[in-house]
């Protein structure tokens, strides 16, 4: 009778959940189709001189069916749980996620042995459709499943190379032993963060061709972003004062090295360490005023000084040549050498080569790859001092930091100082790399963008800002070609992210202060005699 009475419920919660789901699905697909008759919907277009309203209103209700099936399959599977999902299971069983991911590797390495392979795939499937503009989404389709078939492959690869080397050296008695109990694919994935930097170190190796160059400007950007998301991190994510302002210590180094090196012709690597100074005296004077402010009330006034710096640059033409910008900013030199082609002492004439432009992208890669690692390893090394500590009490409780005898002026002032050097050596970066510079680069997009990273790679993570801002950059950078649905896909990515994982993509993180074993505590130290 009890098993009975219990199936019963447990129909009826099936049901009502079914129902539930369906309901929500369809509410969700008629907001979204009022959305994308707006977005989508309706197109403007030049006819005889004139723009007309063009209808298409078929688009608008494919995007909202997708919109219906989506919720309704998070309803189901995800957001209420259901037999797929039960307590302490994943949505996927452990073999075919495994499965999933040999097969993804086993394309992806076909790519990257086949020459070509791709681009055929892409002419392949552009073939099958007859409309033009069906088979270019083809073929970005393609390029982009492609891709992120590739990157799979070559994670995964640095991934093995870096355990088989860790395992060699823990043989021979040079390294640190596997932890008991530790299955494969946790070993594996622990070395997840060492194999991303290994590949970042041999990128300009493994992308040959005309599509190197891109590859590797795109990687600058996304290192860009990530020195400004940890510069950003250490006032946000350490210290939990937000900052919507951050793009005017950006706009301040890339200025700062603009008008010294036009000037005064100084290079970039004597205006590089006085970037960061200027930047930092900027954040202390952004400090002063708000010191006594918290939440709501600090974000507004952060957001003003990014825009009362973009307006002075604007305004500010004796100084800063206003809308018309810095141009012929000096280019990076490698030790002295200029990468110019006609230059008396150039890089390709030193060492005998021919010249190449591509030298000067290759050096200045390394350049923002090796600020950035001094970036990340200052940060974990203010984080392990008593200053990073002190950030980590103000985060969680101002009114206690206080009462432990903290000074939260200074622990306030060195945040946004520290965090506004970083901004500058970024900034500074981007005006060598560029040449030109002006206000519209500086406006208040790009604070949310590194925001927007600090966040979804999760409050106070390093490693997940770094994916965070190969997930945003690369993303947006990867559907450039479908132009109008760019930023509309663009912003279902973050959505996803933030549905799937609310905390961030690396929601914990190792403690700033934590034993990495246990250990005996000194008897002069414990009253007992014992550890």
């Amino acid at each position: 009778m009890a098993e009975a009475v219990a199936a019963g419920i447990r129909a009826r919660t099936s049901e009502d959940r079914i129902g539930t789901a369906i309901r929500d699905a369809l509410l969700t697909g008629l907001v979204a189709f009022l959305l994308f008759v707006v977005i989508i919907g309706l197109k403007t277009e030049n006819a005889h001189e004139k723009l007309i309203l063009v209808p298409r209103l078929g688009w608008a209700a494919f995007w909202a069916g997708l919109a219906v099936a989506g919720r309704l399959a998070i309803d189901l599977f995800t957001w209420r749980g259901s037999s797929m999902k039960t307590a302490g299971r994943p949505f996927l069983p452990l073999p075919t996620a495994i499965a999933g991911i040999a097969v993804a590797y086993a394309v992806g390495a076909y790519f990257f042995l086949v020459p070509d392979a791709l681009q055929m795939a892409a002419a392949s499937a552009a073939d099958i459709f007859g409309a033009e503009a069906w088979k270019s989404r083809a073929r970005i389709t393609v390029d982009l499943v492609g891709v992120t078939l590739l990157a799979v492959f070559i994670i995964i690869s640095a991934m093995l190379l870096v355990l088989v080397v860790r395992r060699t050296l823990s043989a021979i008695g040079l390294g640190r032993a596997r932890a008991p109990g530790q299955s494969f694919v946790r070993e594996l994935a622990a070395q997840f963060s060492v194999a991303l930097l290994l590949v970042a170190l041999v990128l300009p190796l493994l992308v040959a061709g005309p599509q190197q160059r891109y590859a590797i400007d795109t990687a600058m950007q996304v290192l860009m972003y990530i020195m400004l998301g940890w510069g950003l991190n250490i006032v946000v994510g350490l210290a939990g004062l937000l900052d919507l302002g951050y793009v005017a210590f950006y706009a301040v180094g890339a200025y700062t090295f603009g008008l010294l090196g036009t000037t005064f012709g100084w290079s970039f690597w004597v205006c590089l360490p006085l970037a960061g100074m200027f930047a930092a005296l900027w954040g202390i004077m952004l400090g002063f005023p708000v010191l006594r402010l918290r939440g709501d009330y600090l974000a507004i006034v952060t957001l003003a000084f990014g825009e009362i710096i973009r307006v002075v640059l604007l305004n500010w033409v004796t100084l800063t040549n206003g809308p018309n910008g810095v141009s012929r900013i000096p280019r990076i030199s490698f030790f002295g050498l200029s990468f110019d082609r006609n230059a008396p002492v150039s890089f390709h004439g030193f060492f005998g080569m021919e010249y190449d432009p591509i030298y000067r992208v290759i050096f200045m890669y390394y350049v923002i790859l090796m600020l950035a690692l001094i970036v990340n390893f200052a940060t974990n090394r203010l984080r392990r001092l008593p200053i990073g500590r002190a950030w980590e009490a103000l985060r969680e409780d101002e009114i206690a930091c206080r009462s432990l005898g903290i000074n939260t002026t200074t622990t306030k002032l060195t945040a946004f100082a520290i965090g506004a050097m970083f901004a500058g050596f970024a900034g500074s970066f981007f005006a060598t790399r560029q040449g030109f510079i002006s206000p519209e680069s500086f406006t208040f997009q790009e604070s949310a963008m590194v925001l927007a990273i600090v966040v979804l790679g999760g409050l106070g993570s390093q490693l997940g800002i770094v994916i965070a801002a190969i997930v945003l950059i690369g993303t947006g950078e990867l559907f450039r070609g479908l132009e109008e649905y760019r930023m509309l896909i663009f912003g279902a990515s973050m959505m996803a992210i933030m549905i799937g994982r609310p905390r961030g993509l690396v929601s914990s993180r190792t403690p700033s202060v934590a034993l990495k074993e246990s250990r005996a505590i000194s008897s002069s130290l414990v009253k007992e005699g014992h550890g």
